[in-house]
């Protein structure tokens, strides 16, 4: 059940959200999640991140704005709000404005099948999997066509390296997930996370799926330009890549989906890999359901926060690749070992019938006993 569903059932009995159709709640589910979370998340992780970088080089970081500088961000994102919307004369102005909310709009409806909860996900499609793949894509669509829009060299080369790169790693991504597809045996995002409980984490399930959740997250760090891997945004060589040209809120909203999409990795390799909102060694399903979906929020944010701050840590540690070096990670590394992953998982399935190892120690305690 989709999250406005859940609300609308729900609100059923009440005199005047009772009676409010079932689009409305969908509105406001996703305004909710733009307002109340997308937006307000993406600002602390900035702060957080600048926080971490201060630490690992010496320094303080934010100090100034707030205690501690917990609301730099909140100050920022006022700075870019009243700076002067620039468009270059030369610009092509429909591309130039249009590529940031192409941009905008993929990276923001990937959440709408991000399985939060049980009954906390905007649309339980049952083929969420294709449909995030999908709509990841039209990001690379986004940034060259502002880098080509902007009549710049510098963004032009931006935005072919990004949409080079995006493509590229688009297939160890996708090999990835059909590796965890494979083990379910669906698309439903939701129903990935039900076919795994607190003991059998998919990413335990055999030894490729172990493999597979590294080269998922390697691969998609690089998809989203991340340190080290980016490229399409190289200060030494590209001023600023693809975004040389914006200004104001457009140079906002790259940095916004830059963090929803960091996310969007860490929610996604959560889903596929770690259990989703299942805790570890904990069944909370006989829980009431006021008390269990908090509990499943929590853990499911613990899980991707944890994974979005090894984003960060590496970010501020390693240096950044040549282009040559990314391609030959991708093409000569990352895809022959993604496809090793499907082929011995898909080998693994039919060998033990579909067992993953916690169920076969199991049944080999049982024949011990």
């Amino acid at each position: 059940m989709s999250l406005p569903e859940f609300l609308k059932d729900l609100f059923a009995s009440w005199p005047l959200l009772g009676i409010l159709p079932l689009w409305m709640y969908s509105l406001l589910c996703v305004l909710g999640l733009l307002f109340l979370f997308l937006f307000p998340f993406a600002g602390v992780a900035v702060y957080i991140e600048r926080k971490i970088a201060g630490d690992i080089q010496a320094r303080i970081g934010p100090n100034v704005v707030g205690p501690y500088g917990i609301l730099q961000w909140i100050a920022d994102a006022l700075k870019l709000l009243l700076k002067e919307d620039i468009i270059p004369a030369l610009a092509d102005k429909k591309l130039f404005i249009i590529s940031p909310m192409i941009i905008f709009l993929s990276g923001a409806a990937a959440y709408a099948v991000i399985p939060f909860a049980e009954n906390m996900i905007l649309a339980d499609l049952n083929i969420g999997i294709f449909y995030l793949i999908a709509i990841t894509s039209m990001v690379a669509l986004g940034l060259i066509l502002g880098g080509w829009a902007s009549n710049n060299k510098w963004s032009l080369l931006g935005g072919m390296r990004a949409a080079a790169q995006i493509v590229s790693f688009e297939v160890p991504v996708a090999l990835c997930i059909l590796t965890a597809v494979l083990v379910t045996g669906t698309l439903d995002m939701t129903q990935i996370v039900k076919n795994q409980s607190p003991y059998h984490w998919n990413i335990f399930h055999n030894p490729f799926m172990f493999i597979a959740a590294f080269v998922y997250y390697i691969a998609a760090l690089a998809e989203a330009n991340r340190t080290p891997f980016d490229i399409p945004e190289a200060d030494s060589e590209l001023v600023s890549g693809y975004n040389t040209e914006y200004s104001g809120m457009r140079f906002a909203i790259f940095f916004l989906i830059e963090y929803a999409e960091c996310f969007v990795i860490c929610a996604v390799a959560t889903t596929l890999f770690l259990g989703g909102w299942h805790p570890p060694f904990i069944d909370i399903s006989g829980l009431a359901l006021p008390l269990r979906m908090p509990l499943q929020v929590m853990v499911f944010m613990t899980k991707a926060v944890l994974l979005l701050l090894v984003m960060m840590w590496i970010r501020w540690t390693l240096p950044r690749y040549r282009v040559d070096q990314l391609m030959k990670l991708c093409w000569e590394v990352l895809v022959p070992f993604s496809f090793a992953c499907l082929l011995g998982t898909a080998f693994w399935m039919a060998l033990f019938k579909g067992k993953g190892i916690p169920e076969l120690i199991y049944t080999l305690l049982g024949w011990a006993s």
